[in-house]
């Protein structure tokens, strides 16, 4: 079992940049791949990112690719998700997510995965 908790929301402007952290807790987290979700108000959760169990595989929404990056540090339990040149539509709330298999069932749903943490605000104004 997994369990995830996100940090690292905030505020900013246009154009700033943030890091989202995921600390996971298990001793099988490195086996399991990682995702980040976001879901804005009066919309349905939305895939952002993925990256597989060593980081050889990753994936990323159009909306996010070239600006978004993932990676993972297994001997440090946590995922990141470095965020550049935020716009407003970014505003969400950012869910980190766990499952067995990077490759498999669709990853881009949020049906197919295990472990979710509470989330974390990220608000980006004009």
């Amino acid at each position: 079992q997994v369990q995830v908790v996100e940090s690292g929301g905030g505020s900013v402007r246009a154009g700033d940049s943030l890091r989202l952290s995921c600390a996971a807790s298990g001793r099988t987290f490195s086996a399991y791949a990682m995702g980040w979700f976001r879901q804005a108000p009066g919309k349905e959760r939305e895939f952002v990112a993925i990256i597989n169990w060593n980081s050889d595989s990753t994936d990323y929404a159009d909306s996010v690719k070239g600006r978004f990056n993932i990676s993972r540090d297994n001997a440090k339990n946590t995922v990141y998700l470095q965020m550049t040149s935020l716009k407003p539509e970014d505003t969400a709330v950012y869910y980190c997510a766990a499952r067995k298999y990077y490759s498999g069932s669709s990853y881009y749903s949020d049906r197919n995965y295990n472990y979710w943490g509470q989330g974390t605000q990220v608000t980006v104004s004009s």
